[in-house]
């Protein structure tokens, strides 16, 4: 946690916060594209047993 204090006294507050910011959503952004991988399979499973 020591870094991070460092790299905001370093880089400044805004950039530390688009750091973080960039992470969170790397996460959640790796969720959305397996999702929509998943699509074409799904849309075929549901066409086949509805």
């Amino acid at each position: 946690m020591s870094e991070w204090y460092a790299m905001i006294g370093e880089v400044g507050f805004p950039v530390a916060v688009t750091l973080i910011l960039l992470y969170r959503i790397e996460a959640k952004l790796d969720q959305v594209i397996q999702s929509i991988e998943q699509l074409p399979r799904k849309i075929t499973d549901i066409h086949y047993t509805g």
